[in-house]
């Protein structure tokens, strides 16, 4: 089947789908680690953000976050940098891509290099496209 969809995306194993706010727990550290774990057992990766996850991997962010004070000569890196060290690690079997709209509507559309900004309307050729889907987040 050489379909125009099938040429725009590549296969992959699992589809990690973030949701809407992700700050609210432990949702972006289960999910960077949970991606991380699959890339590095060889598994193919689409990696969907949509609602407020669109902000992980934004350009603003930089590099670091802001000092703690418990710990001050710490660097703790955002999740911008995460995603850019993740991206350039697997950069075969990582796609990351992030909703147009909701990055749009939130003014937050300049993403790190490697985030490719997707209308919310083909967030089903990604459940077709990979073989097992994972929802973190509201649906």
């Amino acid at each position: 089947m050489d379909t125009a969809k099938s040429r725009e995306l590549p296969r992959a194993d699992v589809l990690i789908a973030i949701m809407g706010a992700p700050h609210t727990g432990d949702l972006v550290t289960s999910a960077f680690r949970l991606t991380q774990a699959l890339l590095e057992r060889g598994a193919s990766v689409h990696l969907w953000t949509c609602g407020n996850a669109t902000r992980l991997t934004q350009l603003s962010l930089g590099d670091d976050k802001p000092r703690n004070f418990v710990d001050w000569a710490r660097a703790y890196p955002t999740t911008a940098t995460l995603a850019t060290e993740l991206l350039s690690t697997f950069p075969t079997t990582l796609h990351w891509f992030a909703c147009r709209f909701c990055s749009q509507e939130r003014g937050a559309d300049a993403h790190v290099p490697g985030i490719k900004l997707r209308p919310p309307f083909k967030f089903t050729d990604h459940l077709e496209a990979t073989d097992k889907s994972f929802f973190l987040g509201v649906c």
